[in-house]
């Protein structure tokens, strides 16, 4: 049997602000919580999820993986999301496309992309 995807790890400096900032984002909630590790999903028996854990060192480069977001309408959720506490950020993407990257508040890069129809039919 091939593996499944369970988590995605984010290393933080602050976990608690993170969690609640991709919980706002993504509409979930925290699942677990002590201090080498927060765990947030949409529930208990939903995979994958995002799990933060604690480091000491800052971000220096460009992220290798991020997560893309899939809104209704890019420019409202670009809107709401900077508002949780996302900044706009370049990583040298041409003027003209069809996304928008975002930090989030630990600078970690990620897109909001223009609307998608499912994969999955």
């Amino acid at each position: 049997m091939a593996s499944s995807l369970y988590t995605v790890v984010i290393d933080a400096h602050d976990l608690r602000a993170q969690a609640q900032f991709w919980c706002g984002v993504l509409d979930w909630k925290v699942l677990y919580e002590d201090d080498a590790e927060i765990v947030i999903g949409v529930d208990e028996s939903a995979t994958p999820g995002i799990t933060f854990v604690p480091v000491e060192e800052g971000k220096t480069l460009k992220n290798r993986l991020h997560i893309d977001l899939n809104p209704d309408d890019l420019d409202a959720e670009v809107a709401r999301i900077t508002a949780l506490g996302a900044r706009p950020a370049d990583v040298g993407q041409s003027p003209d496309v069809t996304w928008r990257v975002l930090v989030d508040p630990e600078g970690n890069e990620f897109c909001v992309l223009s609307p998608k129809r499912s994969l999955v039919g």
